[in-house]
């Protein structure tokens, strides 16, 4: 995956056109089928494995008639990138010059992503020779495979290319392929009468618009190049895939290229996801601003401008929240953590001036957060409702409101704004009234509710959206923001998620497995969802939970190298035992940027860093614990600058590197 072009291909490297098979551009395949047989037959592949976010590497053997033994001469490397370019290199060890007749099959229905994924493909396309290769046309566009050398035969309506290679003995020769889109309508053709392929402007997702891109047209790397070198392997193989997968998963604001953002995941949403691209953004910050600066600019150009009861709201569409509730909002809970991610970014060293100018749309949002909760409108007691205006009342939506309110006025103070204190009184007042209508008494010590109804009755399933409740944000000096729950209920929920009922062994159950209606494989009633691990783990973590924070650590690294260390969004919230594996979700998206955000988030937490960079200090808090061991992390940024810490296996850290002036804080 190079977004906004991707490929998926088997293990075989065949493309067949099953399923979601195929290279795509901009949410369109390019092509369905690339199946290539030599000598008469299909090679063998011995194996199939990808070496990057977006190249995967094919190696087979060649079988000819007539050969003897068990040895193959003739051996085959597929190399295939998510841009639509793949070498085929045949590599002979015959001791004498061998002929290899070559043909592939091409064929596509330039159907889009969103249709292929639900199983609608379109109908498959007839060719057309085109230069040396074939073009298939649809409405508005062509794809069109260029071969180098070019085939000595193209046949059109079987949608093959043929060659007759000649292999010098101990040789070998390179057939290369590249798929590109053309747009057949908008500006018309230049001098020549023609595009180049290499110039072709690409339709883009589902808007309508149009925008010139190129293969050389990817995005920078928005963060910096971080290192985890630790006692158990597991977790530097963990954190390199992750950075590798969400560099895959960047994309450009067809708006502002300079801005960068990440894209939810492949195959449900390569575009971007508001309150995913702000998590994803938000657990990035230790390797530096610029994609929460990129992200957060995107963002602000979406915010609703237009005076009413949605006034500084970011859009974003519902999300089915399981059996228990109905759909939530993903535009309210970015619009909460708009505020909280600007403010933990100036802490990590965003320059003020990047502040200052992301500083008014903050505003609307805390602006909008006033205004929705006053109880003299529709709002119940003060609350946030999600979806808005109705409700229920979620105690993850309270938990970002929190959040924004009480990191909001950090930064305001910070820039000189008279508000800081409202959102404070605002803040406070809320944290009493939910302590007093959220926490169920029982005889087991209590319970958060998952939420209020419209109105007001408490609905008690303990779920993995009460870990929101332990993520309380990072204010001036290395504080903790105060959370919602007192000490004696953070500790009892802390019992509660590190209880078997909600910890699988490969992570937090997104339901807890003695609630009503728990499936394994509900997204939002059983299903292990990695970023909600993580921040449980994170907060576990910070609130001096260290055995619990420890152990979910190492289930979701457990897990981790089950999926080849590329984690699904989310996957079955099976117990563990000994003999078993995790199982990942059908409808899981793989890479996601929020699963491969949170494997990096569980990893850092390790360290515990705090910065204050405005105040230019950062304080480093390891896990005594230390449940990896020794561990070295080097590349991270803080204020801009390259920062490395070391943590011994007596969980002790040291700072080996940081921006000259920076203090480091117990």
């Amino acid at each position: 995956m190079a977004l906004p072009a991707l490929a998926v291909s088997p293990a075989s490297g065949q493309l067949t056109g099953q399923g979601l098979e195929g290279f795509y551009r901009d949410g369109r395949r390019v092509l369905s089928h690339c199946e290539l047989r030599v000598a008469g037959g299909e090679p063998l592949v011995v194996q199939g494995r990808m070496t990057a976010a977006d190249r995967a590497r094919f190696v087979g053997t060649i079988r000819r008639t007539g050969e003897r033994g068990p040895d193959p001469d003739i051996r085959m490397e597929r190399l295939r990138t998510a841009d639509g370019t793949e070498r085929i290199t045949f590599l002979s060890s015959a001791t004498r010059p061998v002929r290899l007749p070559v043909e592939i099959h091409l064929q596509t229905d330039l159907a889009e992503l969103g249709a292929v994924a639900v199983g609608l493909p379109g109908p498959e396309l007839r060719a057309a020779v085109h230069g040396s290769g074939l073009r298939w046309s649809g409405p508005g566009v062509h794809a069109v495979v260029t071969a180098d050398p070019p085939p000595e035969d193209a046949l059109a309506s079987a949608g093959l290319l043929r060659w007759d290679l000649e292999l010098p003995a101990g040789g070998r020769r390179t057939i290369e392929l590249r798929a590109v889109l053309e747009q057949t309508t908008g500006p018309g053709p230049g001098p020549t009468g023609h595009r180049r392929a290499g110039d072709a402007r690409i339709p883009g997702p589902r808007s309508g618009t149009f925008t010139p891109r190129t293969r050389a047209d990817r995005p920078p790397r928005s963060w910096s190049d971080a290192r985890l070198e630790c006692d158990d392997h597991r977790a530097d193989a963990l954190m390199a895939a992750g950075l590798d997968d969400l560099y895959g998963l960047a994309m450009r604001d067809p708006a502002a290229p300079a801005d960068v953002y990440l894209a939810g995941g492949f195959p449900w949403r390569c575009g971007l996801a508001p309150a995913e691209a702000l998590w994803a953004a938000r657990m990035l910050l230790p390797l530096g601003t610029r994609l929460a600066a990129g992200t957060l600019r995107a963002l602000a150009r979406s915010q609703q401008a237009a005076p009413g009861p949605d006034f500084g709201r970011i859009p974003g569409a519902l999300r089915d929240a399981g059996p228990h509730a109905p759909p939530s909002c993903t535009g309210i809970e970015a619009t909460l953590l708009f505020p909280a991610v600007l403010a933990e970014a100036r802490r990590w060293g965003l320059p003020e001036p990047e502040t200052a100018r992301l500083l008014p749309a903050a505003e609307r949002c805390l602006r909008w957060l006033r205004i929705v909760s006053d109880p003299v409108g529709r709002a119940r007691g003060g609350y946030i409702p999600d979806p808005a205006p109705g409700g229920p009342y979620r105690c993850e939506t309270q938990a970002h409101a929190h959040r924004a309110a009480l990191l909001g006025a950090d930064l305001l103070d910070a820039c000189g704004s008279a508000d800081a204190a409202a959102l404070r009184e605002w803040a406070a007042d809320l944290r009493a009234r939910f302590r007093r209508d959220f926490w169920l008494e029982d005889r087991a010590g209590g319970r958060p509710a998952a939420l209020l109804t419209a109105d007001g009755r408490p609905v008690p399933y303990l779920g993995s959206t009460a870990a929101h409740l332990l993520d309380t944000g990072l204010l001036g000096g290395g504080a903790l923001a105060p959370g919602l729950l007192d000490a004696a209920q953070t500790d009892q929920l802390a019992r509660l998620l590190s209880g078997p009922s909600m910890d699988s062994g490969w992570g937090l159950r997104g339901l807890g497995a003695k609630e009503s209606g728990y499936n394994p494989f509900g997204h939002r009633s059983g299903a292990v969802r990695v970023h909600e691990s993580a921040i449980a783990a994170a907060g576990l973590a910070a609130a001096g939970h260290e055995r619990a924070a420890a152990a979910l650590t190492r289930g979701v690294l457990d897990a981790a190298e089950s999926f080849g260390h590329r984690l699904p969004e989310m996957y079955a919230g099976e117990q563990r035992t000994a003999d078993g594996a995790p199982v990942p979700h059908p409808a899981a998206c793989r890479p996601a940027a929020v699963s491969a955000a949170g494997a990096v988030h569980i990893l850092l937490a390790l360290a515990g860093l705090r910065p204050d960079v405005p105040a230019g200090t950062v304080s480093v808090r390891p896990l005594g614990t230390a449940p990896l061991g020794a561990m070295q992390l080097t590349g991270l940024s803080v204020a801009e600058q390259p920062f490395a810490v070391r943590i011994s296996r007596l969980g002790m850290g040291m700072v080996e590197a940081a921006a000259e002036g920076l203090q480091l804080r117990s």
